[in-house]
């Protein structure tokens, strides 16, 4: 069986990752990894991104405690796009729901609000 690790094509220097419950499926968010986050993930058994915005790697749950325990990367066939299948404590969303997909197009939230991101997110002073 062939290690996919070093095919993997990242544009920019990422690749996309798509964030599934393991046991419902559910969709839980949406992220970008570069090499290192990838590894990472694989080396540790928990969710690594790339930041964007902060222009830094992050391991999930870092700051809030909703760690996610990545059960199974799956490598779609262009070797482009990431699945994570996780087991997600907490939230995954910043938000305070469970999943990042908590509302429909036309703004009706149908997630319940699990934690007041005020909570999550605190910082000792």
């Amino acid at each position: 069986m062939a290690d996919l690790l070093d095919s993997l094509t990242y544009d920019g220097g990422l690749i996309p990752v798509i964030v599934q419950d393991a046991a419902t499926r559910t969709v839980l968010m949406f992220a970008y990894a570069n090499p290192e986050a990838v590894a990472l993930t694989r080396d540790t058994g928990f969710a690594h991104y790339y930041s964007r915005s902060r222009q830094k790697l992050w391991k999930k749950g870092e700051e809030s405690g909703h760690l996610q325990k990545v059960c199974e990367i799956r490598v779609d066939c262009d070797a482009d796009c990431l699945l994570y299948l996780v087991e997600q404590t907490g939230c995954a969303c910043h938000e305070g729901y469970f999943s990042c997909f908590f509302r429909t197009i036309d703004g009706r939230t149908i997630l319940p609000l699990l934690k007041d991101p005020q909570k999550i997110y605190h910082k000792i002073q």
